[in-house]
């Protein structure tokens, strides 16, 4: 990560703070947001480095849209310019919808005057030309509920990653998971003093154990079945041990080493085709 970057999401004592995302359209079924759901209007800019846009490649798999969303992958080195675009690099892609040579110019389409950081996943417009949504818990719903009429088959249009039954958990474990695990290795590895890694590296392992706890009784997070709460915690699990043990000095434990949570990685990896690739 660039000086430049990690002066921007730390704060004076030291503490990563992650900033909200601008765009919050949302795209509906029935066309009532302004944004309907249309085949080949949408455009999803992804990193394969980034976990919160692993999420939205998971559940646009699962729902088998690839032919209805289209999507570019940026290069998965960030530069001091943020996210570029290349075909130099293995199944790295260039803007094949808007031409730029980076991402923050696509968000300057939406907004000449956008001075946030350019994140991905990034949902586009291709219609309007427009930034949709950058909040990929926010895309991962859109893409749950509201594509079921272009879904290849009916047994993909009849899965629901946030069914009404268990909305309340879900919510539940989605909150302290984002806060402590998923946002907490960055607040581990961008921690910049002692007392603010300390904070961060003990929360994420308290939750980490409850995590484990939650396992050694169920095979998933919530309920019987896969739900938007283990899409959203896998991305994180599958890159523990690679990626925030050492560079983001997660290292207390790799989840190799918590048996329940594991063995639920390598389930959801194993059985679930659209995740692993």
């Amino acid at each position: 990560m660039s000086k430049k970057f990690l002066q921007s999401v730390v704060n004076p004592k030291g503490a990563f703070v992650r900033n909200e995302s601008k765009f919050r359209n949302f795209i509906t079924a029935d066309g009532s947001s302004g944004f309907p759901a249309e085949a080949n209007r949408y455009h999803l800019y992804v990193s394969l480095a980034c976990p919160w846009a692993h999420r939205a490649l998971i559940v646009r798999s699962i729902k088998g849209l690839e032919d209805i969303i289209s999507c570019t992958v940026v290069d998965w080195f960030m530069t001091d310019k943020g996210w570029n675009f290349t075909d130099k690099k293995d199944k790295c892609t260039l803007d094949t919808v808007n031409g730029k040579e980076y991402l923050r110019q696509v968000y300057e389409i939406a907004d000449p005057n956008y001075d946030g950081r350019t994140t991905v996943p990034l949902l586009w417009d291709k219609t309007k030309k427009t930034v949709v949504n950058n909040e990929s818990s926010e895309i991962i719903r859109m893409l749950n509920s509201e594509f079921n009429t272009f879904c290849p088959t009916k047994e993909q249009s009849s899965i629901d990653l946030y069914p009404q039954k268990l909305r309340s958990q879900i919510d539940d474990v989605n909150s302290w998971i984002y806060t402590e695990i998923n946002n907490g290795v960055y607040k581990s590895g961008f921690a910049r003093t002692q007392e603010a890694y300390d904070i961060a590296v003990t929360a994420l392992f308290k939750s980490l154990d409850r995590v484990e706890e939650i396992l050694s009784k169920s095979r998933y997070l919530v309920g019987d079945q896969l739900t938007e709460a283990d899409i959203r915690l896998f991305p994180t699990l599958v890159r523990f041990d690679a990626v925030y043990h050492g560079h983001f000095k997660c290292n207390k434990k790799r989840i190799i080493d918590y048996p329940n949570m594991w063995k639920y990685t390598r389930d959801i990896y194993q059985t679930r085709e659209q995740i692993s690739q």
